[in-house]
Order: C-alpha cells, then structure tokens, then sequence
C-alpha cells in the first residue's frame, strides 16, 4: 500500500471553490477512497485551510477586475454592448455560485474528518520533540511549517515500524520542498527526507519529481 502524506495547502486544493479547486487534489483523495491509497493529514492542518479559503476565494477578486476592464472598454467602445451585457451576466453568476460553496466551505472541510482512506493524526510527544530539533537547524522555516515537518517524519517512522516503505509526500509548498526555485536540492530538507524514506511530490497526482524505480534505496 502506498501511503500519501498530505497537509493544509492539498486541503486548500481539495475544498476551495471551482476557480481555486485542483482536480489532482480530487482525485487524490478519489484514490484514496477506492482503496489504491492511503492518505495521512496531520490534524493540525484542519482549522489552517478555512482562513485562507474564506479569504484568497472571495468572487470579488476576480470578478471586480473583469468589471473595470468592462467599463473602460464600453467608455472606449471596444466591446459591443450586448456582449458587455452577457459577460455581466455571466460575472453574477460566477459570484452567486462561489458564494454559495463558500457557505458550504465547513461542511465540506469537517467531511473530511471521516473521509474513508484518509487518517487524521494528531501531534504526539515525539513529534513535538522533532519539532523543537528542527527549529534547532538551518531551515529557515516558519513554527507552523517546523511542526508539519515533524509530524510528517514522525508519522513515517511509525509506518516503518509496521513494515511500510512505500511512503511519499505530496507538497506544492515551496518552503517544505526539498528543491529551490531553481531545481536544486536544498541539502538538509532532502537528507532529513530520504532517511525518513519519503519521495517528495511537487504535485497531487504523483507525477513530478518522477520516482525512480529502485527507490527507496534500503
């Protein structure tokens, strides 16, 4: 069984609106209910997602901006008035469904909770304890990102334990990839993952940085 560890920015993807939505964190979790996958989501990262959704997901952002370029293009007589009308139409529409997900934004973020495939876990006393060695060390990462880190390897270890090793973590954060803008490691986040033996992911569908075949290397 492949584990997949995931936090709060596949939780954005996955319950945000259909113009911030990401089919990959979808169907990631539609693998994870058909049995081909198991998912692992730090707690923590729970009540993380919902300010951030509320807040970069309001309508207005981009419906606004279409509005002004309307009106300057009616003053310039650069678009026919009755395709001025429809896109206005279409913009209210656009407006009335995003709010009505975002009035659903709870229900859908404590559905989680009992998503079958995924596990919810909670910050043990051994995670906690990795988190104050990571902020020991060079990273350069904010508290929060310290104790996704820590619960990450924590729950990895746990799942080595029982025999498990077929373990990889999906993040499109730059700040917990082990690679730079650049494509190039960053030496300590990519030694602390590999002896944890986790491939890291720069997408939800498992498909970048491809993963070799003889990983992982035992």
């Amino acid at each position: 069984m492949r584990h997949v560890f995931v936090e709060t920015n596949w939780e954005f993807a996955y319950a945000a609106p259909a113009h911030h939505k990401r089919l990959d964190a979808v169907e990631l979790l539609d693998r994870a209910r058909a049995n081909e996958i198991r998912m692992h989501l730090p707690a923590l990262c729970l009540t993380e997602a919902r300010l951030p959704i509320m807040r970069k997901c309001q309508p207005r952002n981009e419906a606004d901006a279409i509005r002004q370029f309307l009106s300057r293009a009616r003053a310039e007589r650069t678009v026919p008035p009755d395709k001025e009308m429809a896109t206005r139409e279409v913009l209210d529409r656009f407006e009335r469904q995003v709010r009505s997900e975002l009035r659903q934004l709870d229900d859908v973020l404590t559905s989680i909770h009992t998503e079958p495939g995924l596990e919810l876990f909670p910050l043990n006393e051994h995670m906690l304890a990795r988190a104050i060695e990571l902020a020991q060390v060079d990273l350069w990462l904010e508290p929060f990102d310290q104790a996704i880190l820590a619960a990450i390897l924590g729950r990895a270890e746990g799942l080595r334990k029982q025999g498990e090793t077929d373990l990889c973590f999906c993040e499109v954060d730059a700040d917990l990839q082990p690679w730079d803008r650049r494509g190039n490691a960053k030496q300590l986040l990519t030694e602390l993952y590999d002896e944890a033996l986790i491939w890291v992911y720069g997408d939800f569908g498992m498909n970048a940085p491809e993963r070799p075949e003889t990983w992982p290397k035992l």
